[in-house]
């Protein structure tokens, strides 16, 4: 695909609740492959771990508390990307919502869409979303970022779809100033690459599990492929396949073993997300399984910024236009 970037322009973008930067690294792939100039002018993340992992690998450490910055504060940008905070939806919480203080903090990306009117967002939550409350939350959310003036729509994607072996689905809520002349969301028919291309050959000690959880382990599971990653649901139940169920932050250390012998790694975590290997890893073991279930797959993130990038430049080019001719 070429893109019309025009007169050059350089696009600038911010990454709320940046975490480990999943959205940063999929912008920066992107920005590179089509050599867009690019800046982010802005990031923020309430968790200092997570700032500690952002600054080792991106030289700049992020906001705090985003309802603390006032929205004149916000750099000018023209896209925003958030994967706002996913407990107060996520099946494994209490599902509560908006009830949820943590709920509210979607409407600090109203506050700053209304303010500095980006060409376009690219939002990203659980699945769990879309059913939340009979399907009103959802409505609610699209209908406020709708009154904003930005067309709106959105699409559960699955990271299996998209190349990696990883079972996540997650929707991606997708918003234009000006409506798409084209199908917006990518279907995803890449094949996951095959496991052993994730999983790392020489493990240490520490990752393997022991001899009563591996025995326990076979005597509930015979599995069907190799190498596989054996998933424990919390019923009890075991099942096997060719690549990973989603990873989960707050899940059990035990609940994804490689073959039934071992925990995955921290570069593994990461892999099975799409990050590169250059990603520096500055924190313990279990603060790494929380951030790589917190983040997003960066392929999927990947393939929609490819189809939201022509609609930003459509609009830029409409505008640069509208300001010459008066």
């Amino acid at each position: 695909m070429t893109l019309s970037n025009p007169n050059n322009f350089e696009l600038k973008f911010i990454d709320l609740f940046c975490g480990i930067g999943g959205f940063r690294i999929a912008a920066k792939n992107i920005f590179k492959k089509h050599q867009i100039n690019n800046q982010c002018v802005f990031s923020c993340d309430i968790d200092q771990p997570a700032r500690n992992s952002y600054f080792a690998n991106f030289g700049e450490t992020p906001e705090d508390d985003i309802k603390q910055i006032p929205s004149e504060d916000i750099p000018e940008h023209d896209l925003l990307f958030a994967g706002f905070p996913c407990q107060p939806f996520s099946i494994i919480g209490k599902g509560n919502g908006f009830e949820d203080a943590r709920g509210t903090l979607f409407f600090e990306i109203l506050r700053i869409l209304e303010a500095k009117r980006p060409y376009a967002f690219i939002l990203e939550n659980v699945k769990r979303l879309v059913g939340h409350n009979m399907g009103k939350t959802l409505d609610k959310i699209l209908d406020s970022l709708s009154k904003l003036g930005y067309w709106v729509d959105y699409k559960v994607l699955n990271a299996l779809d998209f190349g990696l072996p990883q079972r996540r689905e997650r929707v991606f809520i997708i918003g234009l100033l000006e409506p798409p002349k084209g199908k917006i969301f990518p279907e995803g028919d890449k094949k996951p690459v095959p496991l052993d291309q994730i999983l790392e050959q020489t493990v240490a000690k520490k990752y393997y599990v022991s001899e009563t959880v591996r025995t326990k382990r076979l005597e509930k599971h015979k599995p069907k492929v190799y190498p596989s990653i054996w998933h424990e649901n919390k019923s009890g139940n075991i099942s096997s396949y060719p690549y990973s169920c989603a990873l989960r932050s707050g899940a059990s250390h035990n609940y994804l073993l490689v073959d039934g012998q071992r925990r995955l790694t921290p570069r593994e975590f990461l892999r099975l997300q799409g990050f590169p290997d250059w990603f520096q890893i500055v924190v313990s073991d279990s603060q790494l399984k929380k951030q790589a279930g917190n983040t997003v797959p960066i392929p999927v993130v990947e393939s929609l910024i490819e189809r939201v990038l022509p609609n930003i430049f459509q609009a830029i080019s409409s505008r640069q236009t509208a300001n010459s001719a008066q």
